[in-house]
């Protein structure tokens, strides 16, 4: 995103209490960084396989870069990192390539190792070549998306942001397409039920999926291709997100950056919180992912709306800040920058709640000034939304207002008929028109949104960060880890030594090598010209 949002200030913040939230936050977040650094997991070496090019499955669709580094851990193990040792076999084994090398370690046939001298400069060569030009691929689809946007436009924010997923690639393709030529800036392709508890990428294009479609990096490629050609019928450049989460989240983060996604779900917690994915696991395998994204200018998405599902949206509004507070802090530790930095809230008080709206704007304006530079996401309400779809319709209203008043960056359509059943084209197609409507109707209002200096909005906006500056620095006394694991984000336990994929984390020995990661944290490793600019296919050519 070239352009940062234009903010006005409209409440009497504290920039003291502002500037020690934002210290509070680097200084619980730094033994997380610490831990990231000095550790790795199966999905960051195997996404280290991703990038080098190693692509494909076995019969049994378990991918290469699985059975690769499954091999080289049995052998060699990888706190030394999946690179000096299987590039060492590649180069004394005299193999074609990584895939043959997968082949054959996936048969039994090679014993891997760690290298020394030599043996072991001669791979670290290989394997640095090999890193940097995949990441001159990602590079190369960076100056792509750059170019496309060039011949189209940009479109003014807000973004208004749809989701689709039947399941079915090939029925996403035209529901994505319709969605686009009726408004929609921004397709998510929401991902399959229970995919991030796969410890593995399913491969090609999917027709079958529980509540969503697998993210696999066939699927990226069509229906990117897919909306590159309704972009340039429009005239405007279509976004398109994912999710990068999960058990397999540095994998999918590369794959998104190798098919030029735009926006990635990418939270610092929502792993933990909602998926039981161990803590550990997850923060490590974000940094990894967070560096890809800063690398491919991918926008990330937070998922702090979430914690609002579980807990009260009045008592629980400063864990939202807490937690954004954090994104933000690891977010641009791992070089993302500030239009990087897709913030997420929503509009969750119950309707009941007296002044619920006010007590809304207050939150949103609240964030809106914390985040000046951040292309935030304002999700809609979901939890209070009922079966009276005319209801439905009006607080979905009442929350395109409240993200216009606000100066919100990207909109998420809300659906009336939020949890009756998977939302009809007809039911996008009316919330389109509603979001249509008070954007075109309010387009102005903002700059005369101006909160009484002192009263109730400006005081409640005051009390949360107040709260959100206490909140921190419990925090960090007790350390991050345990605050989640005593349930402070979305009332949710999750302790550090527990959840899925713990035995999947390692601690790097002396001397670990991963050629990707180096790249990645010194931009002048990167090769100066980037290799030429993939074609932007059309849908269902080969690539």
């Amino acid at each position: 995103m070239e352009h940062a949002p234009q903010v006005t200030s409209r409440l009497s913040l504290d920039p003291a209490l502002v500037r020690e939230a934002r210290e509070l936050a680097r200084r619980a977040g730094q033994p997380i960084v610490d831990l990231a650094r000095t550790h790795t997991t199966v999905s960051v070496e195997r996404a280290v396989l991703r990038l080098a090019g190693l692509a494909g499955a076995d019969g049994d669709g378990m991918p290469w870069v699985n059975r690769l580094s499954d091999a080289v851990a049995r052998s060699a193990g990888l706190e030394h990192g999946v690179a000096l040792p299987a590039w060492d076999a590649l180069l004394t084994g005299n193999y074609a390539d990584l895939g043959a090398l997968a082949r054959a370690a996936a048969a039994g046939q090679v014993r891997f190792r760690v290298p020394a001298g030599a043996d072991a400069r001669a791979a670290r060569s290989a394997a640095d070549a090999a890193l940097a030009a995949g990441i001159g691929r990602i590079d190369a689809q960076r100056a792509a998306r750059d170019r496309l946007i060039a011949q189209t436009a940009q479109p003014p924010m807000p973004w208004i942001y749809l989701i689709v997923a039947t399941g079915d690639i090939y029925e996403d393709i035209p529901q994505a397409q319709a969605a686009a030529r009726a408004g929609a800036d921004i397709i998510a392709v929401i991902r399959s039920t229970g995919q991030s508890l796969l410890d593995y990428v399913p491969e090609g294009a999917t027709r079958e999926g529980f509540a969503g479609t697998y993210a696999t990096q066939e699927n990226f490629r069509l229906m990117r291709a897919a909306l590159d050609d309704v972009s340039r019928e429009l005239g405007r450049y279509v976004r398109l997100t994912n999710y990068a989460s999960g058990l397999c989240m540095p994998e999918i983060a590369a794959l998104a950056g190798l098919e030029r996604l735009d926006m990635m779900l990418n939270d610092c917690m929502y792993g933990i919180i909602f998926r039981d994915i161990n803590p550990r696991r997850t923060f490590i395998d974000q940094r990894f992912s967070r560096q890809i994204h800063a690398r491919a200018g991918i926008v990330i998405n937070t998922g702090e709306d979430n914690y609002l599902t579980t807990a009260d949206a009045v008592d629980a509004a400063h864990t939202v800040v807490v937690s954004q507070l954090l994104n933000e802090f690891f977010g641009t530790e791992a070089g993302l920058a500030d239009s990087q930095l897709g913030l997420g809230h929503a509009f969750e008080i119950s309707p009941d709640v007296p002044d619920s709206f006010v007590l809304e704007l207050a939150h949103a304006q609240l964030i809106r000034e914390l985040f000046p530079r951040a292309p935030l996401k304002y999700m809609p309400p979901t939890k209070h939304m009922t079966g009276n779809v005319f209801a439905g319709y009006l607080l979905d209203a009442f929350f395109n207002l409240a993200g216009m008043l606000t100066d919100q960056s990207i909109l998420l359509v809300g659906m009336m008929t939020e949890g009756i059943h998977t939302p009809f084209l007809a039911d996008r197609d009316l919330a389109l028109e509603n979001v249509r409507y008070v954007r075109d109707a309010a387009a102005r209002l903002g700059e005369s949104f101006r909160p009484v200096p002192g009263g109730f909005l400006d005081r409640r906006a005051g009390e949360v960060l107040a709260e959100a500056v206490a909140l921190l620095r419990r925090i960090t006394d007790e350390g991050l880890l345990n605050a989640i694991a005593d349930g402070t984000f979305g009332i949710t336990r999750r302790p550090a030594d527990g959840g899925r994929g713990l035995d999947g984390v390692i601690e790097q020995a002396p001397g670990y090598v991963n050629p990707a990661r180096e790249i990645l944290e010194d931009p002048e490793r990167a090769p100066s010209a980037p290799p030429p600019v993939p074609a932007l296919t059309k849908i269902g050519a080969r690539s």
